[in-house]
């Protein structure tokens, strides 16, 4: 599981050159096999840090998109999956430090700043995602 989430998170990355949300996306649908519609994958065309402004990271909100739609495939109710996306934020931002994407890129932000530098937090984040969806539903 991680080395294809190493290898998945390259290929978005490099290949189809698509944000940390979107990636977030695919690979978590991939990694429980449901498919997302095109159209939400595009609502997160601009969730890299709220359209670049530095905010929610992209892992955050593409994590919590997917266990809405992925929770709710599993007939959790509202407050479940409300519960689920609270405790996760909550746990991600403790083991990572932060929710916020400025402060969670390695170096911060700058004109040099090469492309995919968060390619490893990224993979990280998938994985860490990963386990907790993967607690949920064994609950």
């Amino acid at each position: 599981m991680k080395e294809y989430i190493i290898k998945r998170v390259h290929e978005l990355y490099w290949k189809e050159d698509i944000n940390c949300a979107r990636t977030t996306l695919i690979c978590l649908s991939e990694l429980f096999e449901i498919t997302i519609e095109p159209q939400t994958i595009w609502s997160a065309v601009a969730l890299h840090g709220a359209g670049g402004y530095r905010a929610q990271c992209g892992l955050v909100e593409g994590a919590l998109m997917f266990m809405g739609i992925y929770l709710h495939v599993l007939e959790k109710t509202e407050d479940e999956i409300v519960s689920a996306c609270y405790n996760f934020a909550a746990d991600f931002d403790r083991t990572f430090g932060s929710l916020r994407c400025f402060e969670l890129r390695p170096t911060g932000f700058s004109k040099n700043d090469p492309p995919h530098m968060c390619e490893k937090l990224t993979c990280n984040g998938i994985e860490f995602a990963y386990q907790y969806i993967l607690k949920i539903i064994k609950q």
